[in-house]
């Protein structure tokens, strides 16, 4: 496809780093000519200096021709003004990125009226995901999947656990846990495991399950299921409003922790059930004094990297809080993984996935489409749900009669509400959802399972 995307910031050159791996080709805007040369030179695209909103800048780009443009710029306004001027020059489809909560009350409106395909909210995304890692305090990190009714956690496995040194065939015979491991990374390698892998202590593994089966399995092997009853977060920017939103509705007592006076001040009036105090967050005293030691779980969510790996670290040393951590910069990911420091999420890389979802279903066949993608373990597996909207080869066909190709799982079917865990007699049917778990890259369709 033919993709435009304005604004080569974090978020536009990770977005031009995927989709032209996907073999999309790729023109960037930007009005800073430095980043657009550093974009267009590393991932070997085309760039125009200039504004995204100007029709002159955007016939250089070719929007005639484009099918898709993306708009990731800091400024809403410039985002929703390009996409519409791109949908009356070239008719292509639009996504914007639009972070304001006074727009995020009035999202229907806007996608309308603007003609936009779809309207991304980093902020309000990484809040959604920060909520339910909450929801499991034992998982590094969540997806979801059918709605909500299939959860994709990843953990791991602790030291003397009752996993290590078994076959995946004792979670159903030994443990009988009706949960799915899809994934297991042991140091660089990652694997697609099959029932007679052998676990071993460090692993990281990714289940697939529902929300009480997980539990469950989280149980039987001896990981924390406790409800989390507290959270103390540091920084009160707008995920931080989203997220406390979300936590006080869920019955979780919040404690914020912000140096501006006056955000302070609009935060309480805003969130009149949480505790908003004013101070420096990383402040040893102050955390003490706001019992850092006895809370359950704790968001540093600063916009210093640093100042959220320092606080994350200390919070580990003085409490058995659940820690969740913000990251922008991905160059250190492996020293990073390596501080131990609990869940770790990297804004950008949450809204470029969304976006990545809706570009693979705009390439699927009518057969059945891209629900929900993931990418998992540094983008090196994909997590994948297909709808099944029409008769194929693969419906009514048994999963072990199946030609499928390496490295891939068939990780569950959700049948009109009730999920299934796939054996190799259940089969695939019209109307079902179905997750893929792959090391290959770039499926479409469900299709594209079969050898």
């Amino acid at each position: 496809m033919q993709i435009i995307i304005v604004g080569c910031g974090n978020v536009g050159a990770t977005l031009t780093e995927q989709l032209s791996k996907e073999g999309h080709n790729i023109t960037v805007i930007d009005v800073d000519g430095r980043r657009v040369e550093a974009v267009a030179n590393q991932y070997d695209v085309m760039g125009v200096v200039g504004n995204g909103a100007s029709f002159s800048v955007q016939n250089e780009a070719g929007i005639e021709e484009a099918d898709l443009m993306i708009a990731v710029t800091t400024s809403d306004e410039l985002n929703m003004l390009s996409c519409l001027i791109a949908r009356k020059a070239g008719g292509c489809s639009t996504i914007a990125r639009v972070r304001n909560p006074i727009y995020n009350k009035e999202i229907s409106f806007i996608k309308e009226e603007l003609g936009l395909s779809m309207v991304i909210n980093p902020e309000y995304a990484a809040a959604c995901e920060i909520a339910r890692l909450l929801k499991f305090p034992s998982a590094i990190k969540v997806d979801t999947f059918a709605k909500g009714r299939v959860e994709l956690l990843k953990c791991k496995i602790n030291e003397g656990s009752v996993l290590h040194g078994r076959p995946l065939t004792y979670l159903s015979a030994g443990l009988h846990c009706e949960v799915l491991i899809c994934t297991v990374q042991r140091g660089d390698e990652v694997f697609i495991p099959d029932g007679n892998f052998v676990l071993q202590e460090k692993d990281v593994i990714s289940v697939v399950a529902s929300s009480r089966k997980a539990n469950d399995f989280f149980k039987k092997i001896g990981m924390a299921t406790n409800r989390i009853r507290t959270c103390m977060i540091i920084g009160g920017g707008e995920t931080t409003y989203y997220l406390a939103k979300q936590l006080l509705s869920m019955g979780i007592g919040i404690k914020i922790i912000e140096q501006s006076k006056e955000r302070c001040n609009e935060l309480s009036e805003l969130l009149p059930q949480a505790m908003v105090i004013c101070g420096d967050g990383t402040e040893r005293n102050l955390l003490q004094e706001e019992g850092l030691p006895k809370v359950h779980s704790f968001v540093s969510w600063t916009s210093m990297d640093e100042e959220n790996i320092m606080l994350s670290l200390y919070a580990k040393s003085i409490s058995n809080a659940k820690t969740i951590t913000k990251v922008h910069r991905i160059d250190y990911d492996k020293i990073i993984d390596s501080l131990d420091l609990g869940s770790v999420l990297y804004p950008k890389n949450i809204t470029a996935d969304y976006i990545l979802q809706y570009v693979r279903a705009m390439q699927n066949s009518i057969g059945s489409n891209v629900e929900t993608l993931y990418q998992l373990i540094e983008g090196k597996v994909e997590a994948l749900e297909f709808r099944v909207n029409e008769q194929s080869r693969l419906v009514g066909v048994p999963l072990k009669e199946l030609q499928l190709k390496d490295n891939l799982l068939i990780a569950c079917i959700n049948r009109k509400g009730v999920v299934i865990t796939p054996g190799g007699q259940d089969s695939i049917q019209m109307g079902d959802t179905v997750v893929v778990v792959t090391t290959n890259q770039g499926f479409n369709d469900l299709k594209d399972i079969l050898r």
